[in-house]
């Protein structure tokens, strides 16, 4: 009888083993369920959006500053330069390299090239001194109010579009959300949202034209940006993927160039929205 007992577990531990064994193989484990060890890398485009700020331009005859500026950013549509090798930087653009160091997180460095033009002939509020103060050289006054000034372009022109490049590590979080839809099989679709925030610095190459000044038209490390963000990643066979990102932050530019006299400097802070859509691919090596 002991013996029977005996044949009849093993028996059945046989016929489970079996039994799993027959599942995983008709189940294998999805390439999507797991991301760690993975990378992955995009590029798309973006809209800016800025607060407005205080400009304050300083040399060594002047000091004054700009009150409340208004700017905008410089987009240039869908168009053939996003995917132009030797235009892709024209463009408001996108870039991203990361590594997933966990199935949820991982760890990125990227570019975001955004542009940032400072609305012209706009009447700003204005304090400080600069050469011909008062004289009209530059069609700046404004009738009746000397604490005001008009921009125009023979005053100053001021623009980050070559271009307000915020260069940044970030570490972000992943979390398939595909079976809110219906999505069994997600290797076919899958459909993540993502959240993540950053840091880096700014690395404008500014065009500047103040006070008929020689302009400086060289990149220089102006500041440093802090960032967050959320998206909606949809994959596709497993390797493609569309990402759609809102992302947003501040940036203190403390260190502008803005001629080719080393004295000449500008400086303001402001807050920043971008709306981005992107294209990429993950994989493992």
């Amino acid at each position: 009888m002991k013996y029977i007992l005996k044949v009849f577990i093993i028996l059945v531990l046989l016929s489970s083993s079996m039994a799993m064994a027959q599942e995983m193989v008709t189940t294998p484990m999805r390439y999507t369920a797991s991301n760690k060890g993975k990378f992955y890398v995009y590029w798309g485009g973006n809209r800016g959006y800025f607060t407005n700020s205080d400009i304050r331009f300083k040399g060594d005859d002047y000091d004054f500053t700009l009150k409340d500026v208004k700017a905008s950013d410089k987009p240039k549509g869908w168009h053939i330069d996003y995917i132009n090798p030797s235009r892709m930087t024209i463009p408001q653009t996108n870039f991203r390299l990361g590594y997933f160091i966990s199935d949820k997180y991982n760890i990125s460095f990227g570019i975001d090239h955004m542009k940032y033009v400072m609305d012209q002939n706009q009447i700003v509020n204005f304090s400080g001194y600069y050469p011909g103060q008062g004289d009209n050289t530059f069609g700046e006054m404004v009738p009746g109010h000397p604490d005001q000034v008009l921009l125009t372009e023979e005053f100053i022109q001021f623009e980050h579009t070559d271009g307000l490049n915020y260069i940044n590590f970030e570490i972000n979080r992943v979390d398939d959300i595909s079976k809110l839809f219906g999505i069994n099989n997600t290797d076919v679709i899958q459909v993540n949202i993502t959240e993540g925030v950053g840091t880096g610095i700014v690395f404008p190459k500014t065009n500047t034209t103040l006070l008929g000044k020689e302009r400086y038209d060289q990149f220089h490390v102006s500041g440093f940006g802090l960032s967050a963000k959320a998206g909606l990643n949809v994959t596709f066979l497993k390797h493609f993927f569309v990402q759609a990102e809102l992302k947003g932050g501040y940036i203190n530019m403390y260190d502008v160039r803005t001629t080719a006299s080393k004295s000449d400097k500008a400086e303001h802070d402001f807050w920043f929205g971008q709306t981005i859509i992107v294209f990429g691919g993950i994989f493992k090596l």
